[in-house]
């Protein structure tokens, strides 16, 4: 009863609009099909998650200590993504190139969450060794090819990431390079020209690559179908000829078996895959935002998705974990994100005599 009560107010929210167009969407997508996981696999994506939502929380609370500075934007609320297409690629042998909100994909990519917070506070043990900051993570021993601060920045570095996997096994004859890129971006880069062009040349030359938009509606403070004269932008593959599929953003289940057709199609030579995630942001656009322009209503609806509520979910009623199991995983994240702070806070900060180092490329 109280389950038909709240499908009912779901569905009245949205047919007066109050949730917007983007969650009409959600409410009509059919999705294909969900991966199948067992318990060992349940547990790596519960707790990939979980380490993403509760760095992320720490962040926002260093950040109004006055002890984090620097732009800072939280991917809160978008965890699937990013667990559902990297759990579903291979770590330090497929790349990964992400956005300004690049902190969980550098986790999830298997950056040291000591070396994540260590760049945010701009320390010599950061992945990028202090000078890249929030929006700047990169780490060439896990693939991860960086985070941009202009939107789109990436999507051309993916590009040849891809080009170059290609390229080593049919150029030069290296039969295990079959290596995939995931390019991830919101949805206000899709309007703009390197979206398009490397989606051309990423399909005339059938390329590796996974183009992930991570569509949270809000391009900053621009509605997303405001914005967009075709709001659905998987749909935008097909003008070049490609693969094209939108999927529930907060279900991790339905994203990783998204991603795990795509990368089937990319090792076997088939070509890229443009992967709409139809996901939400539960914080404002980033720390500095004071998030007045979404209507309440429209974060309740979201929030009721939470990707992370949504899979223990999942995994407590196929019988594969209990709660107490999950709120066990939590407190040794929590434990863990404890721990690097401390290491971020007691670290180094880079020696100002080495300012002109790591510019050029040194042997």
């Amino acid at each position: 009863m109280g389950q038909d009560i709240a499908m009912e107010t779901e569905r009245t929210a949205v047919g007066t609009g109050l949730t917007g167009a983007h969650a009409e969407r959600l409410s009509s997508l059919v999705t294909a099909s969900r991966a199948q996981v067992d318990r060992e696999t349940g547990l790596a994506l519960y707790r990939d998650m979980t380490l993403g939502r509760r760095f992320e929380d720490k962040c926002a609370e260093m950040y109004y200590r006055g002890k984090m500075f620097g732009f800072v934007h939280l991917y809160n609320g978008q965890e699937a993504v990013s667990t559902g297409v990297i759990g579903a690629m291979k770590r330090q042998h497929d790349w990964f190139c992400s956005t300004y909100r690049d902190h969980v994909h550098a986790l999830s990519a298997g950056v040291p969450a000591r070396e994540v917070m260590s760049e945010l506070f701009g320390k010599e043990t950061g992945c990028s060794k202090g000078r890249g900051g929030s929006m700047h993570l990169f780490s060439k021993e896990h693939h991860l090819l960086g985070g941009y601060a202009f939107i789109g920045e990436g999507i051309p570095v993916a590009l040849g990431a891809a080009f170059t996997s290609r390229y080593k096994r049919e150029a030069l004859g290296e039969a295990d390079s079959d290596s995939v890129t995931a390019a991830f971006f919101g949805d206000g880069t899709c309007n703009i020209g390197q979206f398009y062009e490397c989606l051309n040349m990423a399909q005339l030359w059938k390329l590796p690559i996974i183009f992930v938009v991570e569509n949270n509606k809000w391009a900053i403070g621009m509605d997303h179908n405001r914005a967009t004269s075709d709001p659905e932008i998987w749909r935008k593959a097909a003008s070049f000829g490609m693969a094209g599929e939108e999927v529930d953003g907060m279900d991790v289940l339905a994203v990783r078996a998204a991603a795990e057709r795509a990368v089937a199609r990319a090792r076997a030579g088939e070509g890229p895959t443009l992967l709409e995630c139809l996901t939400y942001r539960f914080r404002g656009h980033s720390l500095a935002d004071p998030d007045e322009l979404r209507a309440e209503e429209e974060k309740q609806f979201w929030a009721q998705r939470d990707p992370l509520k949504a899979l223990e979910r999942d995994l407590v009623s196929a019988g594969m974990v209990s709660s107490e199991e999950l709120r066990a995983i939590e407190k040794e994240i929590d434990a863990e994100v404890q721990d690097c702070v401390d290491f971020a806070l007691s670290a180094p900060e880079p020696d100002s005599s080495e300012l002109t180092r790591y510019i050029w490329a040194e042997d």
